[in-house]
Order: C-alpha cells, then sequence, then structure tokens
C-alpha cells in the first residue's frame, strides 16, 4: 500500500468532523468524470508519504483534528488496509473510509473489528451491469454482486454511513436518480454532488464539461427526497467534495 497524498486538516471531507486526509493509490474502477488522474493512471508519478511522517503531522494535529479520512483511488484494493486503520484508531483518532463498494469482505471485517467509524460510498448509477459499466469506465459484470453485498452490509449494520452518487451531464438523469433512491430506500443518508467541470479527468473529453445548474441539481433533490427524506446537495462553488 502507498500513502500518495496528505492533508493536514480538511473541512469538507467529513461532514461535522475536522479531519486530516489520507489518499491512496490505485483504482479498480475508471469513473471517465474522475479528477483524481495521477491516483487512479499514474500513481508511479506521485511520491509516495511515509507513514511515519502522516503520524507525526497527525499528532502535532492533536486537538485540532477528529479523525481521519482515507480515501483514493479505492482504498479497499490495498490488502493492508486494515493494518493502516489499527494505526489510526491506536493513535486516538476516528477513522472514516471513502470506497465504491467493490469488496464487501474487506468491508465486512473493518466494521466487525470496530476499525472504521463512518463509511461514504459511492453508488455511481442505478445498480445493473449496463449502467454501471457505462459511468465506471470498466466492465462490471464480475463487481455489481459485491457492491450488491456491499450496500446490503451497511443498510443492515450499525455503523454510520451515508451513500453518495456524483451526477454528470450526460451519464445522469432524474430516472437514474429515482432508480438509485429505490434501491437504498430506508438509507440514513443520501448525498448527491454536483460533477467538477473545470479539472483533469481520467477521459479527457469530460474535462470542462459544464456541471448541472443549480436548478437542475434542485430537481435532482426533489425527485430524491421523496424517496429518502435525508438526501443533501454538495458540490455547488461553496460546497466542495471528492468522489470515489
Amino acid at each position: 500500500m502507498e500513502i500518495k497524498g496528505f492533508i493536514d486538516i480538511s473541512l469538507i471531507d467529513w461532514d461535522g468532523q475536522i479531519s486530516s486526509v489520507v489518499f491512496l493509490a490505485g483504482c479498480n474502477l475508471r469513473c471517465p468524470f474522475c479528477y483524481n488522474v495521477n491516483l487512479v493512471l499514474h500513481p508511479e508519478k506521485l511520491p509516495a508519504i511515509p507513514f511515519e511522517q502522516i503520524e507525526d503531522r497527525s499528532k502535532k494535529s492533536r486537538g485540532w483534528i477528529d479523525g481521519v479520512v482515507i480515501t483514493g483511488g479505492e482504498p479497499t484494493i490495498n490488502s493492508d488496509l486494515l493494518g493502516l486503520c489499527e494505526k489510526i484508531k491506536e493513535m486516538g483518532f476516528l477513522v472514516k473510509l471513502d470506497t465504491n463498494g467493490t469488496n464487501p469482505v474487506m468491508v465486512r471485517e473493518l466494521i466487525d473489528k470496530r476499525l472504521v467509524d463512518y463509511i461514504a460510498m459511492d453508488v455511481k448509477a442505478p445498480l445493473t451491469v449496463e449502467n454501471y459499466s457505462r459511468v465506471c469506465g470498466v466492465n462490471v459484470e464480475n463487481l455489481v454482486e459485491k457492491i450488491e453485498e456491499t450496500l446490503g452490509i451497511l443498510l443492515g449494520d450499525g455503523v454510520e454511513y451515508e451513500f453518495r452518487t456524483t451526477v454528470v451531464p450526460g451519464l445522469h438523469d432524474e430516472r437514474d436518480i429515482e432508480e438509485i433512491c429505490q434501491r437504498i430506500r430506508g438509507c440514513r443518508k443520501y448525498v448527491i454532488q454536483n460533477y467538477k467541470g473545470d479539472v483533469e479527468t481520467v477521459d479527457p473529453k469530460f474535462k470542462g464539461l459544464k456541471p448541472f445548474s443549480e436548478e437542475k441539481m434542485k430537481v435532482f433533490l426533489t425527485t430524491a427526497k421523496k424517496i429518502i427524506p435525508n438526501t443533501i446537495l454538495r458540490g455547488f462553488p461553496s460546497l466542495p467534495h471528492r468522489e470515489q
């Protein structure tokens, strides 16, 4: 496992918490709109950060931060993720995991060992092979069942969580939001995030694509709230976000 990025203090990565953020290299998806291009496609171009450096910087932030967010890329492709979470917990911090949900075995183990306090899972599209493959940039025929399993774990377990969808013009519409919400009906929290249009993306064709308007985002919100009352929006200029 390689740590390729670190933010000492973030106010945007964990609602209600002040956090540090650890970025892990690599991902098993190729979402064309993803803006963590080097983390996903060229992690070798980024310098590795020793955990000892993270530990030292985190200790200096003690009293300022509540927890550490582990993001990527996709953290659960790393077999030693549990060890990283153990070290962070031993330092006395809460742990939040950002994941695409493709490794339910890892998620279950993290929960059972109480190594994670909050999980944010991306639900990228309605859960069919065709829809998910279109949005994720790879054939997910062997992954949809695993994503479904992770959804079930979170919906049925006591760990705090949120589901979130980054909506992208040309990839998502109101029907997609409705279908996603029907699948995660009863969830504690659903977040709709607007696409960032001003950054490098895995597929260069998505760079500069104009995000949805505020009016359109409110339509998505209204659609979702009919099924999941605790739905919120992220991703307006004053509300930055990250996605898997």
